[in-house]
């Protein structure tokens, strides 16, 4: 039997990009990021979509990109922040998934990205405030998550074994 794909969910800032490389070298898997998907068949950074072509657009985008990766097996995917905003994406990934939220607090995740000035959805007068907004309109769906890590002040490779020993 394959293996399931494990599926790394949660808010910009998490941790899930660094987690996901570390867990693929560690567990020997290839890793896909629902973002650099984007980001290679666009050509284009997700900001300009977001900036060019709008929020909407870039979620079609991200549609398209969850059924093309959770087709393949065994595999560590890294989505987006915002991949839980369309219930298909949810279901598509726990078909052959384990998704795993790597929850955290607001002004641990503002303190995450605070200088990536590359996060469209945070080009607003008050990047805080519009974090906590978010965050509380997407923690239904986060929660959605069939294990869930909390991130807040924990090492990358804490967040890994964590990850490894719940998997087992």
């Amino acid at each position: 039997m394959e293996e399931r794909n494990i599926v790394l969910i949660g808010f910009m800032g998490s941790g899930k990009s660094s987690v996901a490389r570390l867990l693929g070298q560690q567990l020997k898997r290839e890793v896909i990021s629902s973002d650099e998907w984007i980001v290679d068949q666009e050509q284009c950074p997700i900001a300009e979509i977001f900036r060019n072509k709008g929020e909407a657009y870039f979620r079609q985008l991200e549609k398209k990109a969850i059924a093309a990766i959770a087709q393949k097996q065994g595999i560590i995917i890294d989505c987006g922040g915002g991949v839980v905003l369309q219930q298909e994406n949810i279901d598509i990934l726990k078909k052959n998934g384990l998704l795993i939220y790597l929850a955290a607090t607001v002004e641990f995740l503002y303190s995450q990205i605070q200088a990536n000035k590359d996060r469209p959805l945070l080009n607003v007068a008050d990047p805080l405030t519009q974090m906590k907004q978010l965050l509380e309109q997407r923690e239904s769906q986060y929660e959605q998550a069939d294990i869930k890590i909390d991130s807040t002040d924990k090492s990358i490779d804490w967040i890994a074994q964590e990850i490894v020993k719940r998997i087992k």
